[in-house]
């Protein structure tokens, strides 16, 4: 586990978490794995105290939970999560997307539209890192949010991206197919272009509902062994 060490021109606490949060969405920290405390604090050469609050605050984050054993481990999500999750993404990015046809700028808009045309080169090319199709699909949708205006909708949503970025992560990284930013995306993006909010809540619940069936699948495989 090649953890990061860590730089004291900052709050220790902070530090600490933050590195053990990286970790964990790089895959460093493996989903299920378990969290020992002196082997961190080993590890990042700190003490155990800020390793104890760092891990606390994931906790809250829900990427850390306790076993049955009481011991703690890096979340990982079952198919109930991923399927509430899903629902949840779908009922806050209809109301982006809308928000987004009403209020993005010109330069907002020109900036999804660069995103759609990564993606598309992403596609012709033979090797992707998976983590890279992840990065540009957040970036996609986390500006439409943006865009919207309401910082609210924003917050929330972004707990859900954090949530659900570990388990995307393992899918993607079996069968990248499980993430689809090309054509759907430039779907969603040309509906925001014409402000046309009917268009764009349509399509991305489309894309989002879509997207919740290759994933709840890939988690199925991955579960079974198939």
């Amino acid at each position: 586990m090649g953890l990061s060490t860590i730089q004291r021109s900052q709050s220790l606490h902070e530090q600490t978490y933050r590195v053990l949060r990286t970790n964990i969405f790089s895959g460093e920290l493996a989903p299920n794995e378990r969290l020992v405390e002196t082997q961190l604090a080993d590890r990042l050469q700190v003490s155990r105290t800020p390793i104890r609050e760092a891990i606390r605050k994931l906790q809250q984050e829900g990427l850390v939970i306790a076993d049955a054993s009481g011991g703690l481990r890096v979340a990982t999500l079952s198919i109930g999560d991923v399927i509430q999750l899903y629902d949840c993404r779908i009922a806050l990015e209809q109301l982006s997307v809308a928000g987004a046809c009403d209020r993005a700028s010109t330069q907002e808009i020109e900036q999804l539209e660069q995103y759609v045309i990564s993606a598309e080169k992403l596609a012709r090319a033979k090797l992707v890192e998976p983590t890279e199709l992840l990065e540009l699909d957040y970036q996609f949708h986390h500006l439409i949010a943006e865009s919207s205006g309401n910082k609210w909708l924003v917050s929330l949503l972004e707990q859900v991206f954090d949530k659900m970025f570990l388990l995307r992560l393992r899918t993607t990284n079996h069968n990248p197919e499980v993430l689809e930013i090309r054509q759907e995306h430039r779907q969603i993006y040309e509906a925001i272009a014409q402000r046309d909010a009917q268009s764009a809540k349509d399509t991305i619940c489309g894309h989002l509902t879509n997207s919740k069936a290759r994933v709840v699948r890939a988690v199925e495989i991955l579960q079974t062994g198939q």
